[in-house]
């Protein structure tokens, strides 16, 4: 079973453009469950309009993933009168679809955390003044510590510190990489703009099919001028 995590963003563009991911977002969901593949919404951030979404970021699970991906990553355009400025003459809009990378988990050496152990405070008594019950645990390369004190055991402690560090790890990993998907979207947009992998139109979101250049004929019109040129 393959896993993919994906989001899909507004970027910096206005409100039209985050209640467009908002109503991609249900359109993908939908195929999502068509196609038998399990997701989970990690991540989401709504707009500032209700019914508006700014970003969304999605893991799937399933078979043959990369088909199923190949229509949506990229830029997506929405051509249609906007619903919030309805005199506003911009009638395209567009949001971007990215995978994040591969490695959504950072993986977690024990070598790489610092455990500090400490009285643990508050009620418990002789315990508590006389055993170092408590554990601080910190992640040295990314900086994030936490601090167990549930259980009268040390070792219980330990274990319940790292399993905190590796969801704090997983989940600033996980906002970096969401960061960096967000700038290379506001970097590249332009460039994109002009190559949209799905086009919809209307308040329906009817799919719009989109005009294959025709290589053959044009590989015609070359050997023609071709052969002009030689004669």
């Amino acid at each position: 079973m393959e896993i993919k995590t994906i989001q899909f963003t507004a970027g910096r563009g206005p409100v039209e453009c985050s209640w467009v991911v908002a109503k991609i977002l249900k359109m993908f969901i939908n195929k999502v469950v068509e196609n038998k593949l399990k997701y989970t919404i990690i991540h989401k951030e709504n707009g500032n309009e209700n019914g508006t979404v700014q970003s969304v970021t999605i893991q799937l699970k399933g078979k043959q993933l990369d088909l199923f991906l190949k229509e949506w990553i990229g830029t997506i355009q929405w051509i249609g009168t906007s619903t919030f400025r309805k005199h506003h003459k911009r009638k395209n809009w567009f949001i971007g679809c990215f995978e994040l990378e591969k490695k959504t988990k950072e993986i977690i050496h024990e070598k790489d955390i610092e455990f500090q152990a400490i009285r643990s405070s508050g009620p418990g008594g002789q315990h508590v003044n006389k055993v170092s019950s408590a554990v601080r645990a910190k992640h040295v390369p990314s900086g994030i510590q936490v601090l167990v004190s549930e259980s009268r055991s040390q070792h219980q402690n330990k274990k319940i510190a790292i399993q905190r560090l590796k969801e704090q790890v997983t989940t600033h990993h996980l906002k970096q990489l969401e960061e960096t998907v967000q700038q290379e979207w506001e970097n590249h947009l332009n460039l994109k703009r002009g190559n949209p992998v799905q086009i919809f139109t209307g308040t329906n979101f009817k799919i719009q099919k989109q005009k294959k250049k025709n290589y053959k004929r044009k590989r015609g019109q070359l050997k023609n001028e071709l052969r002009k040129e030689l004669e």
